[in-house]
């Protein structure tokens, strides 16, 4: 989300969570961190926030969630030390979201290790290994099968994000069966929020256009 009225765009054609994106090494959509507190504080309460930051040591992290006041953290990256244990213990109550970039088979046995550890993850097709690091918002989909593979060997929901788009988000959701799904490119035009596009992807995904009233972590 860039701004207030997305955030209410997005709640009220049907989202459980808005996404407000820190600093990134690269991609799109990164906004201020005052602006990220602003919205958030907009934000209803059942409706969560997350904050998405590539920050990579626990300290670093709980800063920045207590900087912006986000219900939850969506960390984009690996962790340089530390756990989220460390996390947890420094921010208390705040959700711990870990992405998993599906480049390979590989993501299966790391999304394993990592579920334990949080109270979600998010499967994404970044790049963490190129010199420039790709955390979200690539545009891309990966292999979809290696997700329903994590889906099946967790116990914590799971985020399917990554080239989501209205003409394809019924098979994401055939073939992956995730929680919940995290859309961004795929709903916007020239980098605002399309309403269009909008609805067309709530529809297809049987999302109803109305205020959530429920907590998605509850």
């Amino acid at each position: 989300m860039a701004s207030e009225t997305e955030a209410s765009l997005a709640i009220a054609c049907g989202a459980s969570a808005v996404g407000l994106v820190a600093a990134m090494p690269s991609g799109p959509g990164p906004i201020p961190g005052a602006l990220i507190a602003r919205i958030a504080r907009t934000v209803p309460g059942p409706v969560h926030t997350f904050l998405l930051t590539s920050r990579r040591l626990p300290r670093e992290i709980a800063a920045h969630q207590q900087e912006v006041g986000t219900t939850a953290v969506q960390i984009v990256d690996r962790l340089e030390s530390g756990s989220h244990d460390d996390i947890r213990a420094l921010i208390p109550g705040v959700k711990l979201v870990q992405v998993v970039h599906v480049t390979g088979m590989e993501a299966v046995d790391e999304a394993v290790r990592l579920a334990p550890c949080v109270d979600a993850l998010l499967l994404d097709s970044g790049r963490p290994d190129l010199a420039v690091k790709e955390l979200g918002g690539t545009g891309r989909r990966h292999d979809w099968a290696v997700s329903r593979r994590i889906r099946d060997a967790v116990d914590v929901p799971v985020f399917l994000a990554g080239g989501l788009r209205a003409d394809n988000v019924r098979e994401a959701i055939a073939i992956v069966a995730p929680f919940g799904l995290d859309v961004c490119s795929g709903v916007r035009t020239a980098g605002k929020l399309d309403e269009g596009k909008l609805h067309g992807f709530m529809n297809a995904a049987g999302v109803e256009m109305a205020p959530v009233r429920y907590s998605m972590f509850a």
